[in-house]
């Protein structure tokens, strides 16, 4: 070791020395700019031989000195300016501190005297406020209390205008104008998907497999929302569009946009300047709704080009609650006497006659769908137009919700799935854990449950209810799964939906698991 040190030591000397030669010759040369007396023995020497344009030279000459001189000068200056400058912000940043504390009191002053001015307007038409809350008048400001919303304490304020003309012209129009249709109320399901389908046709030129109507409406027996995903031009926006059409009663498109982040985007939010709450028309769609007994249809169109889960979770967690008629969105924290008729206490009621129809585009342009979603709704795929058929003339109907819910409420009791059906599940359910963590979980369970019967009375299949569902919301899980995990195991899969169901049945999900591991090989 006593090698390395002298080694290392007569490294760092010659570095030493070699920068104390830069520094001593940037002295030198610091010093031999300003050296007034060399430059003077110089000139006594040569003055002698100088002529007229020698002379300008030398003018010019000690003139360029003097600003290189200067320009050194300005360069030492401004680098220590640049090595010391991280201190300037420190003191700037404790003044600027000091003003936003200064400032942010005055704003709490100034909030504090409005929330007084209001409360003695309050007290002039004859409300009771309680001072304790505000304080008395003379006394101190407390700089860290935080001010009080009177409207919060006022249970009720009278107003002049309408905070919400919209919907209280929906109670004008339905007190005045409405009359309830007469409702097809003989109609069964079965009948209901081909008379749809033929209406489509016939009527709008736009045309669906039987399967598709099959798969809709019984979707609409198990959930409240149904995705309809695929590539463009398939139909998706024209399906629900068509099914308005055909129920005399039009669905709303709710066109989603990139900016979307919150629930506002849908159900508004309250001007604290105009003194209005801006209505939209999803707001004001379940707001009439709950005059009606008709269906209605909610389209939000490209709903993934935002992320579903900013603007729409709260609305699939509250129709997620168990009983209806807890389901109630907030819009304000007040009430006053000119609010709109169904509004109770700010909230608005989301009655269950509402259906929702997302409608997705799977490209680079579009946000992925969370399981979230994906697990309350039923997703159906239109990959494909379907090819012209010659359809009768089918007239529109008028449809009764509660006409609607008697069919599917028949049907779960008519068809439920057999015995044998739901042990064979339970044995997939068990293949599904060993070879590759997934489970069907007591939401799917439910949503089968519900699905399959309403699928029968469409005209489907037990197996064929089954074999949707299976590939809709099992087999969709696997494309989060590493492919290289899955491929070795699809073949299994594939043999073992063969013994248990037949290699006549489970086409869609057995197509579904070909894909993959096509998409696995490459």
């Amino acid at each position: 070791m006593n090698g390395f040190f002298y080694y290392f030591y007569t490294v760092m000397d010659h570095i030493i020395e070699l920068f104390m030669d830069v520094v001593y010759a940037l002295f030198d040369l610091v010093v031999g700019l300003v050296d007034i007396p060399y430059y003077m023995g110089l000139f006594r020497t040569y003055r002698g031989e100088l002529d007229v344009a020698g002379w300008i030279c030398v003018v010019l000459v000690h003139i360029l000195i003097a600003l290189l001189i200067v320009l050194l000068v300005y360069l030492i200056y401004r680098g220590l300016k640049i090595a010391f400058r991280f201190k300037v912000p420190v003191v700037e940043y404790e003044k600027l501190k000091d003003e936003v504390v200064r400032l942010n009191r005055e704003v709490l002053k100034t909030q504090y005297e409005k929330d007084k001015i209001l409360a003695m307007k309050v007290s002039e038409i004859g409300m009771q406020v309680n001072t304790d809350i505000l304080g008395e008048p003379g006394e101190e400001f407390l700089a860290d209390a935080e001010p009080v919303d009177v409207e919060e304490v006022v249970a009720t304020v009278e107003v002049s205008e309408l905070r919400f003309p919209r919907l209280s012209s929906v109670d004008e129009y339905f007190k005045t104008e409405y009359v309830m249709p007469e409702y097809d109320n003989t109609i069964e399901l079965e009948e209901l998907c081909q008379r749809f389908r033929n209406f489509a046709a016939s009527r709008l030129g736009l045309y669906y497999d039987l399967e598709v109507m099959k798969h809709l409406f019984a979707a609409f027996g198990a959930a409240k929302m149904v995705i309809l995903q695929g590539i463009s031009g398939t139909g998706k926006t024209s399906l629900p569009y068509a099914l308005g059409q055909f129920l005399q009663n039009p669905a709303v498109i709710c066109s989603v946009q990139p900016s979307w982040r919150d629930r506002t985007e849908l159900v508004g939010y309250y001007n604290e300047f105009t003194k209005k709450y801006t209505e939209p028309e999803f707001l004001k769609t379940l707001y009439e709704a709950q005059y009606m007994e008709d269906l209605r249809l909610v389209i939000l169109d490209e709903m993934n080009i935002a992320r579903v889960e900013y603007y729409f979770a709260e609305m699939l967690s509250i129709l997620e609650l168990p009983r209806e008629e807890e389901r109630y969105i907030s819009l304000v924290s007040t009430r006053t006497a000119t609010d709109p008729d169904k509004m109770r206490d700010g909230k608005v009621w989301i009655p269950p006659n509402v259906l929702y129809v997302g409608t997705i585009n799977n490209d680079d342009s579009t946000f992925a769908v969370s399981d979230k979603v994906y697990d309350r709704a039923i997703p159906i795929d239109l990959d494909e137009k379907a090819e012209f058929f010659e359809a009768p003339d089918q007239k529109p109907l008028y449809l009764s919700y509660k006409h609607l819910v008697k069919l599917y409420d028949e049907a779960k009791e008519k068809y439920p799935i057999s015995e044998s059906i739901l042990m064979e599940m339970d044995k997939l359910d068990a293949y599904l854990i060993k070879h590759f963590r997934l489970t069907f979980g007591n939401r799917i369970m439910k949503q089968m449950k519900d699905y399959v019967p309403c699928y029968v009375a469409c005209g489907g299949t037990e197996i064929g209810g089954i074999d949707f569902i299976f590939a809709c919301k099992i087999l969709r899980k696997f494309e989060s799964l590493g492919m290289g995990f899955i491929r070795d195991e699809i073949d299994g899969l594939i043999t073992y939906l063969d013994h248990v169901f037949g290699e006549e049945n489970m086409q869609i999900s057995k197509n579904y698991l070909r894909r993959l591991k096509k998409l696995s090989t490459g």
